[in-house]
């Protein structure tokens, strides 16, 4: 593409993944990211405290960003389940995901994104009817505020074994939500695709009518590899499914399906993390760069 790619999507990066916090300052992070003009967008968490919040807050009210919000973390780190069978266990996750509606107003995001998650063959189907009651909760209190609530698609029985994806099952649930909740879409991402055994083509395709924001990263699938899993390795890490071929791939599948829109743009966010003692502006620029060769590679 001759046009910078900030024309047609606002690029993005999640916070938390660039700057794993067990090894970066939150506050020192954001402003990393507030500083550098290739970016439109960032993704936060979680604050750990109000001070940091403020701060974090400030920053973002100077940077013209667009601010998303993740939720994800809420869940995974407490292991809380919104589609628990068990009611009170439920009802943990989704106090949790209300709150995170409340910090991302104040840090001025439109939205979370969330996850669903695990589940048991012989439950299913009441994991499914779980997973709906907390997201048409949460849906409501966000409509209250204007606000978005998105599903990311995780793989089923690799690494997180969420009850969304894969996504057919996805589209199934995100046409149950649209139902009663046009304030509901769906987050996919390129670094779960191998995880599901899915194509770009054939997840972009089956989920068209209910995408609202989009992830690309890496992964292994190779058993015994390091880095198995949903684990969001740099681009060109040993045994790795994606790099440049398969994003030239992603964005020209986006493009058929007409996700270019230079009006109203979709947040494109870079979901890549350091692995062990890597450096995390180092695995930044490295994302940056397979972003830019293969979008230069993708037809006009």
């Amino acid at each position: 593409m001759r046009e910078p790619i900030q024309k047609y999507f606002q690029v993005g990066t999640i916070q938390w993944m660039t700057h794993p916090p067990v090894s970066y300052d939150i506050v020192s992070s954001v402003k990393t990211i507030a500083t550098d003009a290739f970016f439109c967008a960032i993704e936060v968490g979680k604050m750990p405290d109000d001070e940091t919040r403020d701060k974090v807050k400030r920053i973002l009210e100077q940077s013209h960003l667009k601010v998303c919000y993740g939720a994800q973390p809420r869940l995974l780190g407490p292991k809380l389940n919104p589609n628990d069978i068990d009611e009170e266990g439920r009802k943990k996750a989704e106090a949790t995901l209300l709150e995170a509606i409340d910090e991302a107003e104040y840090l001025g995001a439109k939205g979370i994104a969330f996850l669903a998650g695990k589940w048991a063959p012989e439950t299913k189907d009441l994991a499914y009817a779980q997973l709906l009651k907390t997201t048409r909760n949460i849906c409501t209190y966000a409509a209250s505020k204007g606000m978005m609530v998105e599903l990311e698609v995780f793989d089923f029985d690799m690494d997180k074994a969420a009850l969304i994806g894969p996504a057919p099952y996805a589209a199934k649930f995100a046409a149950d939500m649209r139902c009663t909740h046009n304030n509901f879409g769906l987050l996919v991402d390129l670094s779960h695709f191998p995880t599901t055994y899915e194509t770009s083509k054939f997840v972009i395709q089956t989920l068209r009518p209910y995408i609202t924001h989009l992830h690309i990263g890496n992964a292994v699938v190779k058993e015994g590899c390091e880095a198995y899993g949903d684990q969001h390795p740099r681009f060109g890490f040993p045994n790795s499914a994606n790099d440049v071929d398969e994003l030239v791939d992603f964005f020209t599948v986006l493009k058929e399906e007409g996700f270019f829109n230079a009006k109203n743009p979709y947040v494109l966010s870079m979901e890549v993390k350091p692995w062990a003692d890597e450096d995390g502006d180092i695995i930044l620029a490295n994302t940056k760069r397979v972003i830019n060769r293969a979008w230069a590679l993708v037809e006009d």
